[in-house]
């Protein structure tokens, strides 16, 4: 179903909870809405060379927006929070941003 692992991993969450979650070696990424735990696990140990302890994920609901009498809605997406082993170096990527 997907050609290569940069396919499940969409973006990193950065935001305020996420960044102080990076104590406990937890990073948080908005994955494919198909995606499962195992699949963003691999993912995750492919793109980034690190050791995957558990994935949690939540599907996420878009919210219903208004413009007058227009309605729409958001696009739903899938966040997973990745735990890194004890042992597993950090995301390269996040380490600026602390």
């Amino acid at each position: 179903m997907y050609t290569n692992s940069h396919d499940i991993i969409r973006k990193p969450v950065i935001t305020e909870k996420s960044m102080a979650e990076m104590a406990d070696k937890k990073y948080t990424f908005i994955v494919d809405p198909h995606a499962n735990k195992v699949q963003i696990k691999k993912a995750i140990e492919e793109v980034f060379g690190v050791k995957v302890e558990k994935v949690n994920t939540s599907n996420i609901l878009g919210k219903t927006k208004r413009v007058g009498v227009h309605v729409g809605k958001r696009a739903d997406y899938k966040k997973a929070i990745v735990k890194l082993t004890e042992d597993s170096k950090a995301i390269e990527f996040f380490e600026g941003m602390q």
